[in-house]
């Protein structure tokens, strides 16, 4: 008699045998290289994760690079940079395209490298000797120049601030001839050389005369400079107060716990000037604010923060999330709350190490897709689908933090799908939101176990759609990517675009990775 036990039936056992292992070494499916290039880039930040250190994702990043053509490289690091939000990856991409093609680096050079700290990560890059150089070489030596003798006082002012490399080392590195008699002035003044205080212009005059006031004892107003250039001078609580009231909205949201900690809220009106600051709708929308950096700063505000402001980061959070979709149909959101995902969504980073885990992204992710689609179904999931019931009408950050709280476990991805073919349910739209180091339900051969339950579901549901995001720099997924299954890295607003216009059938065949191929390489 037949092994039933062998020869037994799987649901969708004819899905396409899995053909990599991911990085608990269980079953998977491996990325193409453009596709893992574009998935370090949007979730990679060169810092340990639970599963890869810092190194073996640099070594990956520049091997993925040597495989695919540069303009892929110059698409990505846009996509990466604009998109994403991100900044050390971008930054690398960049000094990737400074060794293997310095004409393409110069066409996007200005909207990788579109600030100060990006300026001093691409030098700090390629000086390192990591992407097969130590020196700039004559062009991105002169994109490096032009940079410094375009920018205005203010974004010199920003960028001055910061070290390894500081902005006078880039300056002393490069050797920028300026020919406004300000700007020479400026350079001279930022390395310490002799100069013409009179030429200097006004922010860093007023900045000079600032720190000379202090020094007599006045209680002089502060000028209008950024934030981290006067925070180092001894201010008095009225001086940082008068700080606070005109800093933009994202260095406000930033310097909470410092005004906290400096005694500022504890002036008369300050808090409730500081909360009408942060819940202005408009103020929000100008700053660009991503509800994952709101979630971080709620995470990392202490005890001491008046409740008036607390309460204006929930209302700023319902602004924020104003660009996530509604989509039609049923939907199910399935955060992955297993014990992988305590890890640092940006890896772990010293002192600098972010107090935002992965657990609690995705967490944002699901209830924020739940806030806008109040019918959505719910799922967390580790070894198995952890029941929880939640209020669709609750603030975003509180059904999050409810999630993030379950933690703990082992990690099956199909769990959830699993679910939803024992209970028959029908649903359009199935997001997964995980590091895809799944182990749990790791079968011997075959098909993933989630590919097989997606392709059981698919039969009872054949308009059904899957997105997968992936949160860490990994190098395989849990679902095959095809016609109706969306692997993506990242957790930006791009994201929410992207899960939209897949469900509305909106996006080509190569679906994220198509995306980026379509960023113009030129300035529009």
């Amino acid at each position: 008699m037949i092994d039933t036990a062998l020869f037994r039936t799987r649901p969708g056992a004819l899905a396409p045998a899995a053909d990599a292992r991911n990085a608990m070494g269980s079953p998977a499916y491996a990325y193409g290289a453009r596709h893992r290039l574009a998935q370090l880039a949007v979730t990679g930040c060169l810092g340990a994760t639970w599963h890869a250190d810092a190194d073996t994702q640099l070594d990956t990043v520049l091997a993925l690079a040597a495989e695919v053509d540069a303009e892929f490289i110059a698409r990505t690091a846009l996509y990466a940079r604009r998109s994403g939000r991100m900044k050390d990856l971008p930054a690398l991409l960049a000094a990737v395209l400074a060794v293997r093609d310095v004409q393409l680096l110069a066409r996007v050079f200005d909207r990788v490298i579109d600030n100060g700290k990006q300026l001093r990560n691409f030098v700090q890059i390629l000086r390192s000797g990591a992407v097969g150089r130590k020196s700039l070489g004559s062009r991105p030596k002169k994109l490096v120049q032009r940079w410094l003798l375009e920018a205005n006082e203010t974004r010199l002012l920003h960028a001055a601030v910061g070290n390894a490399p500081s902005l006078a080392d880039v300056v002393k590195m490069v050797h920028p001839k300026p020919a406004e008699a300000w700007r020479a002035a400026w350079f001279a003044w930022l390395i310490g050389k002799p100069h013409d205080a009179a030429a200097l212009p006004p922010a860093t005059l007023a900045f000079e005369r600032f720190k000379q006031a202090l020094a007599e004892g006045s209680d002089a107003e502060p000028p209008e400079l950024p934030f981290q250039l006067l925070d180092a001078l001894p201010l008095t609580t009225a001086q940082r107060a008068a700080i606070a009231r005109r800093a933009s909205w994202q260095t406000l949201r930033q310097g909470l716990n410092t005004l906290a900690r400096q005694g500022v809220f504890a002036l008369d009106g300050m808090a409730d000037a500081v909360a009408a600051r942060l819940r202005d709708a408009e103020a929000i929308r100008r700053a660009g604010v991503l509800p994952y950096q709101l979630m971080a700063t709620y995470l990392a505000t202490g005890a001491n923060l008046p409740e008036p402001v607390r309460a204006a980061l929930h209302d700023a959070m319902e602004v924020a999330l104003g660009n996530v979709p509604r989509i039609h149909g049923r939907v199910v959101v399935c955060p992955d709350v297993s014990g992988s995902m305590a890890s640092p969504v940006s890896g772990w980073r010293g002192s600098a190490t972010s107090t935002m885990r992965c657990i609690d992204v995705a967490a944002l992710v699901a209830a924020a897709l739940l806030r806008r689609n109040r019918k959505a179904r719910v799922l967390p999931f580790e070894q198995k689908v952890v029941g929880i019931a939640l209020d669709a009408s609750a603030p975003v950050l509180e059904n999050a933090a409810r999630l993030a709280a379950i933690g703990g476990g082992g990690t099956c991805v199909s769990a959830p799908i699993e679910l939803l073919n024992a209970q028959h349910a029908k649903a359009e739209l199935v997001v997964i939101v995980s590091d895809n180091e799944s182990w749990v339900d790791a079968t011997r051969r075959g098909a993933t176990e989630t590919m097989a339950q997606w392709n059981a579901l698919k039969r009872r549901c054949p308009q059904a759609r899957l997105v997968c995001i992936d949160l860490q720099p990994g190098a395989t997924t849990q679902a095959l990517e095809r016609a109706d299954v969306l692997n993506v890295g990242g957790f930006s607003d791009a994201v929410f675009d992207l899960i939209a216009a897949f469900a509305e059938g909106r996006l080509g065949p190569e679906h994220w990775v198509g995306t980026i191929e379509e960023v113009a390489l030129d300035a529009q």
